[in-house]
């Protein structure tokens, strides 16, 4: 199987790490298991320039290269790797993110893995690396196929619905706790339970 695997609250646990940030920075004590909101700006209450400062802390590579794994991703991925899958991490980070995010899963011994960076959220804004190569767009993205799907972000599942043939992941987290499922998606409400799951498809 090819099989979509998104990084943020996925393979690490960004929302823990932005909930602390946001603390220090503003002074907004809004616990992880309070985030009920996909919107970062909403759910910290936090105007234009603080949301920009806290996302511009949020992709500096010191940050992200210190993003802990979220529990069980390690194991998972060596372990659909192992079953023969062939895993594709897709991120909305920002491009110039991506040296970092390579970096990252280098240092847990995943070198091998494709990232495609997809604009999920309509940030982009034309952004490219220093070789050219810019954010795909969610047609562009809609082109490559999978067989399944793991993602946590109510928009990037959105995007991922139509896709009436892949098997579609809901990583849980508090922010997609109400979100409807689509008839090719279910919950796994983590890694242990994901790899079961994907392994029983």
């Amino acid at each position: 199987m090819r099989v979509y695997v998104d990084f943020d609250d996925v393979l690490c646990e960004t929302a823990r790490t932005l909930s602390r940030l946001a603390n220090e920075l503003f002074g907004r004590n809004v616990p992880y298991e309070q985030i009920t909101r996909f919107n970062l700006q909403r759910a910290f209450h936090l105007d234009e320039e603080q949301i920009e400062t806290l996302m511009r802390h949020a992709h500096e590579s010191s940050f992200l290269l210190a993003l802990p794994p979220a529990p069980g991703a390690e194991e998972g991925l060596r372990r659909l790797a192992a079953a023969g899958h062939t895993v594709c991490i897709v991120t909305g980070r920002p491009v110039s993110t991506e040296a970092a995010s390579r970096e990252w899963l280098a240092r847990r011994g995943f070198t091998s893995f494709e990232i495609l960076t997809v604009d999920k959220y309509g940030r982009a804004r034309g952004e490219r690396t220093p070789d050219g190569r810019r954010a795909l767009s969610p047609q562009e993205f809609a082109a490559i196929p999978f067989d399944a799907a793991i993602d946590d972000s109510p928009d990037a599942l959105d995007l991922l619905a139509p896709r009436a043939r892949c098997r579609i992941f809901v990583f849980d987290r508090p922010w997609n706790a109400a979100y409807t499922l689509a008839p090719n998606m279910t919950r796994a409400s983590g890694w242990e339970g994901l790899t079961a799951l994907l392994h029983a498809r």
